[in-house]
This record gives C-alpha cells, structure tokens and sequence, in this order.
C-alpha cells in the first residue's frame, strides 16, 4: 500500500473528465469512473493507494455523492477498485492481469499486441556463441564464493577500456559493475542523496528514473527541453543549476530518452564547471551511447570535462546488447565506487557470475554487434518516419540522430486519450504524461522504432485509425487497462 490520495488531488488529476471524448453519451458516474480508469492507464494514479471517501471526492469535484457512489461500484465491479466497509476503497487491477518486464500491468492474452511502450530491441544473434563461451570460463570461478561486489575483473577492464576508446582514460578500479542501469541510478542514489534531498532533471525524462527518484521522496525541479533538435537552452539549463543548487542533476546528452537529442560538447563542459561551482553532482546515463547514425560521432564524455569527481557516469548493455542481460555499470573514481560497493550490501551482493561472462564476450565483439545495430536502427526509424509523415502528416518529429525513439509532438493534448483507445486495436504506447510530472505533456508521444519495419507501419496505422475516431462524438469505451506500476 502506497499511501492515500486526497480529494483535491484526485480532482486535479482527473481535471476536465467531464469533457472527455465520447462524454456526451456517458451518464455522469461512468464518466468518472472511466477517468479514474484512465488515470490508471497513464501510471498518474498508483496501485494501492487510498482513495478519498465519496462525501470528500464529491465536495472536490462539485457533484453529488450519489454520483461518486455510482463511480466507485463501477470501478469495483470493473476490479479497479477494493473496498472494505468502515476502512476505505483502494485501487487495484482485475485478476486477469499480471507484471510484464517493461513495468506495465498486462493483460494474459497480449501476444498479439505490437508493443511500443518498451524502447528495447531483441537479443543479437552473437549472444547464443557469447553464451556458450561463457560457460566454458565459468569452471574456473566455480571454487570460490562467486561474490564480487563490484564486478569480476574482465568485465570491469572491458568496459574501462571502452570508456578509454571513447577518449576518457578509464582503470578497472573506477568501474563497478550492477544489475542494470536502473539498479546502478538505484545505487547512486543511495549513496549521494538523502531521502528529500533536491534533484534536477530534464523533462521530459526517463519513466523509471522519477520512480526511482519518487523511492528517495527526492524534491524534484525540471529542465523543459525544447521540441526541436537544439534540446537544452544552454542559459536555461545553467541558470536552473545557480537558483537551485541541487544536490544531483540527472542528465541523458546522448540520444535522451525519449526526445533523441544530443548534448553539444560546449555544453557539457560549462554544466561540469557549473556543476563544481554550485556544489551539485552529475549522474550521466549513457544507455544510448553506442546507438549513433548517420555518421553522428557523439561528443567526448561529459566526465571528459571533470576534474573533482562530480560526475558520475551509468551505462549498461540494455540499448545496444539486450534488456534481458541484466548487466550495467558506473563509472566513478575508485573511493566513490569502494562506497557504492558498501551500500550495495544492504541491496544485493553482486551480479551473476555467468551473465557478466557473457557481457565480456559481447563487448569483446562489440565492433560488429553495434554497427549491425546502427544499421537495424537507421532502417526502422525511417520506416517509421515514412509512415507518419504519410499517415498523421499532422504530427511533428524531429529525426533523431541516434538513440531508439522518436518523440512526436502530437495534433492535440491527447497523448493518454490516444494510449487508451490504442490498447483496443493491439498497439500498446508510452504516452507524454509518463516522461514528466504532474500529467503534463499530453501534447506528445515517445515512439520507439525497435520492432521489425513492417510491425512500424502496421503500427501506425492503427494508431491513424483510432486518432480520426477520438474526435467522433461517440460512446468511449474502455479496455482493460495497461497501467503503469
């Protein structure tokens, strides 16, 4: 259980439910019922939390408790809603449904849904020969306990040795090896920052660095990237960091997800020597890093620029490799990483063994690996650029020198709306409201171009089907949702 949401939160959540597509069909209690369904879907209103009690919601929303009533015996009757007499109504989700690796509550039968909620491609073929070499090096770890906190040697010189091909002199003391990127943000901030401690962050931004944020109670204030493909204001973005000092700016230069945008190397070295200046550390996540096109060379590291250990900087082999390789890393200075291996202990001991066998022999192969990428990539995202422009010429998108996304600016604030009706036709999408606070950019879409060309366009047009129909006054209806956990 998360906590109890207030009547006047909930009204400002729900906002203008009354005016949703399809409303003036709808009696007033389905209405509100289906928007608290829709706060569901977009991840705005959690699982388990409290509701507010129906007398309280109807005074915040200046209805009649009859209404609300009618609203919370739909929601229970839907299974969005438990309630226990005398102890309140929390939100939940039909038993039908379960927690899929992206995060997102799914249904059982979605194996036909072309899912653009998850900016991840399928495995390499390289990773079955990676697998098999790893195995034939696991014997020689076998004698001892197999905890190595901060990762086992080879992995840690590979990835040194990249940071060092990239123009960064890296040693393997500096690296420490985590189950994933998110779990090496996780570990960061356990170390660097206290629970309501202040963070920057771009917006938009990561999905499941707020979450992680959100677990610290960390108070967070934003950096608005523009649409186009400039990204940061440089004046903007430094004068953030003066008149907030932050204790932590969490940043994505290359390729942000999900806007595509990549930090020039000017930049990056006045947000360091800002940085420094005003007492703030830098948490650089360079998932993207590798995914370049179009002959873009990204600029050097942001750590490059670095000369008090403020920056630290996570990656991982999610993006390039395969999300289903639980290995990420962080680049530190050696005493940050000996700390960093110090709280790990009261998270877990080490990450496997055999995985990180497996990580050494792909990046030893990585040369080959990331330029089939590059090329795979380029390939569907202009797949998906021709087919938007062809379908929903309305829509505006930058094209993204490298990363896995497009973010789109949309016809209209409906990015939830769209998301919604999207599940009824098999297309599963991110909308805007995830990648920011407080629901905003309803105006956009992030868009992933990692599934198969074809499965693109068949994509979008569906999507250009259901946006004509969002704005025909008809009943709304509503699926069983995907909610955001």
């Amino acid at each position: 259980m998360t906590g109890q949401v207030r009547g006047v939160q909930l009204a400002r959540l729900l906002g203008q439910w009354h005016a949703l597509p399809g409303r003036r069909r709808s009696p007033d209690y389905a209405a509100l019922a289906g928007s608290v369904r829709g706060l569901l879907a977009d991840g705005r209103l959690p699982l388990g939390v409290r509701l507010p009690a129906e007398r309280e919601l109807a005074e915040a929303l200046r209805i009649s408790r009859t209404t609300v009533t009618a609203a919370y015996r739909q929601l229970r009757e839907t299974g969005h809603l438990a309630s226990r007499r005398g102890a309140g109504s929390w939100t939940m989700l039909p038993g039908n449904h379960r927690v899929a690796s992206t995060g997102l509550w799914t249904p059982l039968d979605d194996r036909e849904m072309l899912d653009l909620g998850v900016a991840a491609l399928a495995a390499p073929p390289q990773l079955l020969s990676a697998a098999r070499a790893a195995t034939e090096d696991l014997p020689r770890y076998l004698t001892g306990a197999g905890y190595h906190p901060t990762g086992i040697i080879e992995l840690r010189e590979a990835v040194a040795d990249a940071y060092t091909a990239r123009g960064l002199p890296t040693s393997a003391d500096q690296i420490m090896v985590t189950s994933g990127t998110q779990h090496a943000l996780d570990l960061v901030l356990r170390l660097a920052l206290a629970p309501g401690g202040s963070v920057l962050v771009e917006s938009p931004t990561y999905p499941n660095a707020l979450a992680a944020l959100a677990g610290r109670r960390a108070r967070i204030t934003t950096h608005g990237l523009a649409a186009d493909a400039g990204g940061w204001e440089p004046d903007l973005l430094l004068g953030s960091l003066r008149q907030t000092r932050p204790k932590l700016a969490y940043l994505i230069p290359e390729f942000q997800n999900p806007t595509g945008h990549l930090m020039p190397a000017s930049l990056r070295e006045r947000v360091v020597a800002t940085a420094h200046a005003v007492g703030t550390d830098l948490i650089i996540d360079e998932s993207f890093v590798d995914l370049s096109m179009d002959g873009t060379e990204p600029p050097p590291p942001v750590a490059t620029y670095d000369r008090h250990s403020r920056v630290i900087s996570i990656g991982g082999m999610s993006k390039p490799y395969w999300g289903g390789l639980r290995i990420g890393w962080v680049r530190a200075s050696a005493p940050q990483v000996q700390r960093l291996a110090a709280v790990r202990v009261g998270v877990d001991m080490a990450s496997p063994v055999l995985d990180q066998l497996v990580a050494v022999h792909l990046l030893a192969d990585a040369e080959a690996i990331v330029a089939d990428r590059r090329v795979q990539l380029a390939v569907q995202r202009d797949a998906l650029l021709g087919a938007l422009a062809d379908r929903l010429p309305e829509w505006r998108v930058t094209v993204p020198r490298g990363g896995v996304t497009l973010w789109a600016e949309l016809d209209g604030p409906i990015s939830s709306a769209l998301a919604r009706a999207a599940e009824e036709v098999g297309v599963r999408l991110a909308p805007g409201p995830r990648f920011g606070l407080d629901g905003t950019l309803e105006r956009f879409l992030r868009l992933p171009f990692t599934l198969p060309a074809a499965d693109l366009v068949e994509a979008v047009g569906r999507i250009a089907a259901i946006r004509y129909d969002l704005d025909r006054a008809g009943r709304q209806r509503w699926r069983e949702p995907a909610v955001i956990a």
